[in-house]
């Protein structure tokens, strides 16, 4: 519906909350930033995109397997 900056707010609400209530490592908190990611992309602004993207990346290389389809390239 093109309401980025209101998806992006929510996301960055719920962001904290699972920053504070999971561990590093968790999927969901990979889920999190690839959603912010997402939205920054859809906005047009790529690096900071490509920032949230890398750490959702990395923690789902560390916490699922390799041949999940999240980090299966």
């Amino acid at each position: 519906m093109g309401e980025y900056s209101k998806a992006l707010e929510y996301y960055e609400k719920a962001n904290k909350i699972y920053e504070t209530s999971l561990p590093p490592t968790h999927p969901d908190l990979a889920t999190a930033y690839n959603n912010i990611g997402g939205v920054y992309y859809n906005m047009g602004e790529y690096s900071k995109a490509l920032s949230y993207l890398e750490k959702a990346l990395d923690i789902f290389r560390m916490s699922l397997p390799s041949t999940h389809p999240h980090i299966k390239s």
